[in-house]
């Protein structure tokens, strides 16, 4: 299995997850262009796509769904309540696969678990996406990890998290009103670099290879400071896990996730 990051930002999110012929597309945040633009320098023919999974409604993470789906027909995953505010934006026909959040289905040989998370929409959701060998988080737009998430994100092969604010920054912002702080620092806003640190601390292990930080805020966070922070302490817990922080700007590489899991 591997993954890469398409764009990660208050622009546009998507992540493509590979494995064998199975092809996801997690959000489609990025205008259409740039999704297959982006794939394409993946190596990835967009007409090859298995399935697109919505996290939720917001415009960075669907803005490209309706002119990509008018060349390139691809099943959408979505729970019933995000599907039917997204097909209200006038979407156009498309093949719709509904879910309740917390519900598990599979995409050809792939094993998707949902899962509800708390932010200001009508039922957001992350995902753990797995096989026999590998487990894979997503965790993007909470503004507070609750003890299931917690669960959910156990002993993943690898894990995208969103690193949104640095609480400091956040506060010094000068650029935001205070009604603006206050919703991106809520319970379901965004998660900090705080927030992420307790949520790493509890769910790292050895076999975690991969860790991508995205969603940083291009003024109360920057990849310096949560490289820096990340970085002591997986070298404070001892594990071999490698850190990226995704950017709006451009694709990451492949990150290949081949080592198994350990049940922990």
């Amino acid at each position: 299995m591997r993954f890469s990051v398409l764009g990660s930002g208050s622009a546009g999110n998507a992540t493509v997850l590979e494995c064998g012929s199975t092809r996801i597309l997690i959000d489609a945040g990025l205008s259409a262009k740039q999704l297959c633009l982006r794939l394409a320098s993946l190596g990835i023919d967009p007409a090859t796509l298995s399935a697109i999974l919505l996290t939720h409604e917001h415009g960075d993470h669907v803005r490209g769904l309706r002119n990509f789906l008018k060349k390139h027909p691809t099943t959408i995953y979505a729970t019933a309540e995000t599907a039917h505010v997204v097909r209200e934006q006038n979407i156009g026909e498309a093949d719709w696969k509904t879910f309740e959040a917390g519900q598990e289905f599979t995409v050809n040989n792939l094993t998707v678990e949902s899962f509800s998370i708390q932010h200001d929409a009508v039922d957001p959701v992350g995902y753990v996406v797995s096989n026999d060998s590998f487990r894979f988080g997503l965790l993007s737009d909470a503004g507070f990890v609750t003890s299931s998430v917690r669960l959910r994100l156990k002993n993943l092969s690898a894990l995208f998290v969103e690193a949104n604010y640095d609480e400091e920054l956040l506060e010094l912002d000068t650029k935001r009103p205070w009604s603006i702080k206050q919703r991106i620092s809520s319970r379901h806003g965004h998660l900090s670099n705080v927030q992420v640190e307790d949520l790493i601390r509890e769910i790292a292990h050895a076999d975690l290879s991969q860790i991508v930080f995205g969603h940083l805020s291009s003024d109360c966070n920057c990849p310096k400071k949560v490289t820096s922070l990340f970085t002591t302490i997986i070298r404070e817990l001892g594990h071999p896990t490698a850190l990226h922080c995704a950017s709006q700007a451009e694709t990451t590489p492949w990150f290949e996730v081949a080592a198994p899991f350990r049940l922990i």
